[in-house]
């Protein structure tokens, strides 16, 4: 089960991380709302996970998720560059979730 909470966890991480993008500075009542409700759901079932995972492993996947599933979304939403870099340091942060998953 934590690892379904981490995994929700990082999807809430993702949301947060582009609404922030559409509060516009927080002056958007509706966006700022849903940000901050996905954050603080975000970093609760964060700390459920926690408790049964590694923090160190759990928190690295939860900004995992978070860092690639953002970076994907600002190519993919406000036309951000998909380099070959990019997309291959992308790669490399999907197999450290893979390997950290797999070895916990």
């Amino acid at each position: 089960m934590a690892w379904i909470y981490l995994f929700v966890a990082g999807l809430l991480e993702i949301g947060w991380a582009i609404g922030l993008k559409y509060t516009d500075g927080f002056t958007r009542i509706v966006p700022t709302t849903l940000t901050i409700a996905s954050m603080v759901a975000s970093v609760l079932l964060l700390g459920l996970a926690l408790r049964e995972l590694p923090v160190g492993t759990g928190y690295a996947v939860w900004t995992g998720i978070g860092t690639v599933g953002t970076a994907i979304l600002g190519i993919a939403l406000f036309g951000e560059p998909a380099t070959a870099a990019r997309l291959a340091c992308i790669a490399l942060i999907v197999s450290g979730i893979a390997g950290l998953k797999f070895l916990a």
